[in-house]
Order: C-alpha cells, then structure tokens, then sequence
C-alpha cells in the first residue's frame, strides 16, 4: 500500500459544469472554486475555470485560477495528471464565496472575465467516497450538497445553461461542498 503524498483539500466549494448548447457532448463551462484551498505548498483561495462558448474555438478562460500562484501550479501535475487539466496555466484571479442554508454565490475575477454562479434548491448534505477512475483520477472524500438550480452570468450577461444529470467529478454537475479532499 502506497502513502498519499499528493492531496488537496477545501473550505466552502462551488462546483458547477454544464453546456450551452443540447449538442455538445463535452462541457464547455466548468467553474470549481474554493473559498479556501489547502495543498502541501501552502493555502489559497483557488479552483479552476474553463469557459469556450464557442466550442469550435480556442477556450476563452482555461486554467487554474486563485490568489496565490504557487498554489495554482500545485493542481496540475499533483492532482490532474494525466487529465486536460494536467498542463493548464495558471491565473491570477480573486474569489468571493458565499453560502447560506439556501443559497450560494460564487464570483472569480480573472483577467478581463467575471464568472458569477448562484445556486439554490439544496439537497440534504451527503458523505461522498469516491475511487479514481479515468477521469478523475484521484480519491474524493467530502460533503455535497446537490444544488438542483443554478445560474451563469458571465461579465454580468446571464448565460443559458443545460446542467447535465452528472459532473466531471462522477456526482451531481451542480453542487455546493462545505470541505472535502482529493488524494492520489
């Protein structure tokens, strides 16, 4: 049995992946953002973007987002190797979380690019166990909570979004987490 020498964990998670159009087969939208973000390299406000509107184009924002630069180059090679997020750059951006018992707000800010979600519609809080699969490929343990709506507005314009039955993450594709951890 190996030891766990790559982890990462979270206070207050956003995690919201979706498309804009029934076509596409892939996720053109993915916000996953903590509002604390600790790693063996130090803590941050930190999470990841991934915004192509146009999905015959080059993503617009693609990377690992937070405050602290040293922490977003962390994720990459510890955490997503061997995934399209394994050499994502990484972004400066700042992250405001709030959430309440029934609702949350998330707003990054990075380069020229404003992504807000808001959720509500909560489930009951559940323990997640989840084993590495191809994607992703790491241990997650936590708390979620299925936010059954959830909005986009990018640089202030609402965005129509379709929130698929199932995320990245193998659970919901729109949830809150209070803390969690990803190993490998």
């Amino acid at each position: 049995m190996s030891n766990v020498t790559k982890w990462m964990s979270w206070e207050s998670g956003v995690d919201l992946v979706a498309v804009t159009s029934p076509e596409l087969q892939m996720p053109n939208v993915i916000v996953h953002l903590g509002q604390l973000v600790n790693t063996p390299v130090g803590s941050a406000p930190s999470g990841m973007i991934f915004w192509q509107p146009d999905p015959n184009a080059a993503p617009l924002v693609f990377g690992f987002v937070g405050t602290d630069a040293k922490v977003g180059a962390y994720f990459g090679p510890n955490i997503f190797a061997g995934t399209p997020f394994e050499e994502a750059p990484v972004l400066a951006a700042t992250i405001d979380i709030q959430i309440t018992t029934i609702a949350a707000y998330a707003k990054c800010v990075t380069s020229d690019y404003t992504f807000e979600v808001e959720m509500s519609d909560f489930s009951e809080p559940y323990l997640i166990n989840r084993v590495p699969a191809a994607m992703p490929p790491f241990y997650q343990q936590g708390v979620e909570i299925h936010a059954r709506k959830a909005t986009l507005k990018v640089n202030g314009q609402p965005i129509d979004i379709i929130i698929p039955p199932m995320g990245i993450s193998g659970g919901p594709a729109s949830v809150v987490s209070p803390n969690g951890v990803y190993a490998r």
